[in-house]
């Protein structure tokens, strides 16, 4: 999951509230007093569909394209572009896909079966995520404009889910004919209910796409923004110069004020469900951590329930688990609990203790601002619950040169979060815990190469492949039989899980997210002041 590819996060800027809203005067192309303005932190370094992994930039391309298929609330499959269902063959290993009719991409090349087929082939040669497929597709037909046809190398149940991946969002094959296996970053066309009127990294403008198919926007564009920090984002909101505010990497103690605001109805708050899981990463290749026993007194000694409220004012879930519980129903697998005097038992098994402390080196990214604060709760509580056995020593680093290092294997362990390419179970075990080669328990190449753990199982790599020939309650028992593993073996710690948050002026519509925790860009709408 966590190559460098697909595992970039949002980087701090430098632009200002003035800069940019002097940027925005000086051009007659946008307006925002017309437009909706939504902020939030970082940057957006490319918009191509193969390339973009972070929250923000799905949230841009949501905005701009549209999916075969989309997931509803309640996790249902909707039809988009798509005119049905998609339809198996009797031995699953062939799916057939009817697409809508008269639809055209921003560029009026016609959408079809042609152009979503050049889209998926276009992913699976050079899209930074392409693992997600796992070489799941054979071939892929298009006996007619209408009708796609994607022949399976064996039985996919979680090939439903890959067909709402905002990656697969279908492109123009005549604008990107040149682009087939080399990303363009900074265009777009694909058949959203925006186009992409202007794009810079810390600016981008939409305007409704006037001759789209379905529903039209409900506002007269949207300019999307990225601040330097958090202070920056919420000054800009509480002083009105920004419309809609987004959640990504802005400080808990700043998401308590707004939340209050909201309780006070001086603002309007919604959120997702919690999709997005924050864990540590245990290099588990190297000594010491190659030691299950020690894995699980460092697990032991993480109290969730004292960072979840100190950190994030009780605002955040805590987690015991590598998926989050909307897609489980239940817990019936859950990772060890906090038990201090149990992890230091373990600790003098294994020789520690008594003059002879385990030091664990944690590092956390230094840019994303509850990381910092995870770690220093952390290193407190086991400071005073554990200090004769253990303890533990922070370092920040910027987070896109951990991402670059993760897979070199240079940190002990870790902080991350991902939130999964699709609304599935599998998007979040398959990115941590498969593995393509590997020696033992060592991955040597494979997902969890990247993610900074190299840490492997040969009987979850057959469960993977077992789950893909089921489905409902079988298929979801199969992988959690696969996270009763990993919980055993302790590559990674679940922390906590995140729900995305929007935040409104009163006179903006209430934001609104679908299944995958992406808000509605064309939902929101002005009111009077």
């Amino acid at each position: 999951m966590h190559k460098l590819k697909y595992f970039r996060r949002k980087i701090s800027i430098t632009f200002s509230v003035i800069t940019i809203f002097s940027q925005y005067s000086c051009s007659n192309k946008i307006n925002p007093s017309q437009n909706i303005t939504i902020a939030s932190s970082g940057k957006i370094e490319s918009i191509d569909p193969a390339r973009v992994s972070t929250l923000k930039s799905y949230q841009l391309l949501n905005a701009l394209g549209d999916t075969l298929y989309e997931l509803n609330n309640k996790g249902e499959l909707i039809p988009k572009l798509a005119e049905s269902k998609p339809i198996f063959s009797e031995d699953k290993l062939k799916v057939s896909i009817k697409l809508k009719k008269n639809i055209l991409f921003h560029d009026g090349t016609p959408f079809d079966s042609s152009s979503m087929k050049f889209t998926i082939e276009r992913f699976q040669n050079i899209g930074t995520l392409n693992y997600i497929l796992n070489k799941k597709i054979k071939s892929i037909e298009t006996p007619t404009k209408e009708l796609l046809i994607i022949n399976l190398t064996n039985p996919s149940s979680s090939i439903e889910g890959l067909l709402t991946s905002i990656n697969l969002t279908p492109i123009s094959p005549e604008f990107y004919k040149d682009h087939f296996d080399k990303f363009l970053n900074n265009n777009f066309m694909g058949t959203g209910k925006y186009k992409l009127k202007r794009f810079s990294n810390e600016i981008q403008s939409l305007s409704p796409n006037q001759s789209y198919w379905g529903n039209k926007a409900k506002n007269n564009g949207i300019n999307f923004i990225g601040y330097n920090n958090s202070s920056a984002l919420y000054g800009a909101f509480i002083s009105k110069q920004v419309d809609v505010l987004l959640s990504n990497s802005i400080e808990d103690t700043l998401r308590y004020r707004l939340n209050l605001l909201s309780k006070k109805k001086d603002i309007q708050e919604n959120q997702s469900a919690p999709i997005e899981i924050s864990f540590i990463s245990l290099r588990t290749n190297k000594t010491p951590l190659n030691n299950t026993d020690i894995r699980l007194a460092i697990a032991k000694s993480l109290n969730r329930e004292l960072i979840r409220n100190k950190v994030s004012f009780s605002l955040r879930n805590s987690a015991t688990s590598l998926i989050p519980l909307i897609f489980k129903t239940n817990n019936s697998v859950s990772w060890p609990d906090f038990d201090p005097k149990e992890s230091m038992k373990i600790f003098r098994e294994q020789g520690y203790c008594d003059g002879n402390i385990f030091n664990l080196p944690l590092t956390y990214r230094s840019n994303v601002p509850t990381d910092k604060l995870i770690a220093f709760y952390w290193q407190q509580s086991v400071k005073a619950e554990m200090k004769d056995c253990f303890s533990i020593s922070i370092n920040g680093v910027e987070s896109t040169t951990i991402y670059k290092n993760l897979s070199k294997g240079i940190y002990p362990s870790v902080i991350l979060d991902w939130t999964g390419a699709y609304s599935d179970p599998e998007a979040y075990l398959s990115p941590l815990l498969s593995c393509d080669k590997f020696i033992g328990n060592k991955c040597l190449k494979g997902e969890s190469v990247f993610s900074g753990s190299f840490w492997a199982s040969e009987k979850v790599e057959r469960l993977f492949k077992e789950s893909e020939n089921l489905e409902g309650v079988e298929r979801l028992n199969k992988l959690l039989e696969i996270e009763k593993i990993a919980s055993k073996s302790l590559p990674y710690l679940p922390i906590w899980t995140s729900s995305q948050k929007a935040w409104a002026q009163k006179y903006i519509s209430k934001p609104i997210f679908n299944g995958a925790g992406i808000i509605k860009m064309s939902e929101l709408a002005k009111n009077e002041k």
